[in-house]
């Protein structure tokens, strides 16, 4: 009995995971797992990250992509997720600028180069329940490439926090994964805040070391996502 009910559990720790291995952009997705998405170390593992500041919270990539995959500014975007996204927390994606002279497909995304696109808030029903767009799906939620971005290569980076057990220290997790993009019929926007992986987080950042609980209790709009203020365009 023992023995099968540790077997259980590992079960349910392995589907409590996820990668997110596969973008879909206007409704089309990628060819083949990793082919714009740079592929992960938790490949195997979908061992979330749960120390921010570790260079793994830029990318997590074990090794950079094959292609650039064009994306219209305006254009929605997900991401295709390996597990159910079961865990309560945000999710969050972020765009960086390639630099000229420079490639998508070796660009390690260094600097104070990254600004946010979207995130997503909790609600909280009349019995103190606390729900996430985008929890037990399959999919993230759809965000909006700005139209006002500015044409070019960027790194697209997407990200869930897991808050479950985020009331201790390190113990939120992140998982995450950068694509490979080239926006096209951009704007003129002038993207920030502007913010570096790793250097946007501390372990302490409210909406990363929090009590779920105590939200619910407070009302769903007293949580804190972490990192800088949506660029909207």
């Amino acid at each position: 009995m023992k023995l099968l009910l540790g077997s259980l559990l590992t079960v349910v720790t392995v589907q409590a995971h996820y990668t997110f291995p596969k973008l879909v952009v206007n409704n089309v997705a990628e060819a083949k797992d990793w082919t714009v998405t740079r592929q992960t170390k938790n490949v195997n593992t979908k061992q979330g990250i749960e120390n921010p500041t570790v260079s793994d919270i830029r990318c997590y990539n074990s090794q950079n992509a094959a292609s650039i995959t064009e994306v219209p500014a305006g254009a929605t975007i997900h991401y295709v997720s390996t597990q159910q996204i079961n865990h309560p927390g945000p999710t969050q994606y972020y765009l960086a600028k390639v630099p000229e002279g420079k490639s998508a497909e070796t660009w390690d995304g260094s600097g104070n180069v990254w600004f946010k696109i979207s995130t997503t808030m909790p609600s909280v029903n009349k019995d103190k329940q606390m729900s996430w767009p985008g929890q037990n799906d399959y999919l993230t939620v759809n965000t909006t490439i700005p139209a006002a971005t500015p044409s070019g290569e960027y790194l697209l980076r997407v990200e869930h926090i897991a808050l479950h057990m985020a009331m201790q220290a390190n113990k939120a997790q992140f998982y995450l994964a950068c694509s490979q993009i080239k926006v096209t019929g951009g704007g003129n926007g002038t993207p920030g805040p502007m913010a570096s992986f790793p250097g946007a987080y501390k372990s302490t950042d409210p909406g990363i070391l929090v009590d779920l609980g105590k939200v619910a209790s407070a009302g769903a709009q007293t949580y804190v996502p972490p990192g800088p203020a949506v660029w909207r365009g």
